[in-house]
């Protein structure tokens, strides 16, 4: 088997991350709520669980999460999340990957575990609410008002970042379940995989 990444394999990262990345941005659109803006990244893990289990029916080399990754996390970057976005995409694409060639690409604990893993690049989106506080909050008047910002930062008192890591993984934990159940239950009935 070819280790190198083909033009097939490309294609699969592109229809792919373009399909999570629509799932993404539809439940990115409770963020205009303040306390949905704090469980973006729970939210997001799970249900973007479901077409990320597909994805990996397709993944067999190693690099295609990383590119993921890396895609999710530009496209975030460059509508304005801040460069953070890109750096986690990177470092958690690549850890999801590594997770999935210790499995080889097949094993349940390693698909379950990648995607958990793979999740916390959602961290990169609210970590400037916590990292960089003040220009964060700041940022936000302008666009939200005080009100939005005054209840987001109450809502996010410094403990809850390093909660928030920890709720990611295990939502994304749960998504990959969910992803698996899906899967079984109607892509394989309907011969899709």
């Amino acid at each position: 088997m070819n280790n190198k990444l083909q033009v097939k394999d490309f294609i699969n990262v592109g229809i792919f991350t373009v399909i999570y990345i629509v799932i993404f941005y539809a439940c990115m659109m409770l963020g205009y709520v303040p306390i949905f803006i704090v469980l973006l990244p729970i939210v997001c893990s799970v249900v973007c669980g479901i077409p990320f289990m597909l994805y990996l029916t397709k993944v067999k080399k190693f690099g295609m999460v990383t590119l993921t990754g890396l895609i999710c996390g530009l496209l975030m970057m460059v509508m304005g999340s801040g460069l953070m976005v890109l750096a986690f995409g990177v470092v958690f694409g690549l850890a999801g990957d590594l997770i999935l060639k210790a499995g080889k690409y097949n094993g349940l604990k390693h698909t379950i575990l990648g995607y958990g893993v793979f999740s916390l690049w959602l961290m990169g989106f609210v970590s400037r609410m916590f990292l960089t506080r003040e220009v964060f909050f700041e940022s936000l008047v302008s666009g939200y008002g005080q009100e939005y910002v005054d209840t987001l930062s109450s809502y996010t008192p410094t403990w809850v970042f390093p909660a928030l890591f920890a709720v990611t993984f295990i939502s994304g934990v749960v998504g990959a379940f969910l992803g698996k159940s899906v899967l079984r239950k109607h892509f394989a009935k309907a011969g899709i995989v």
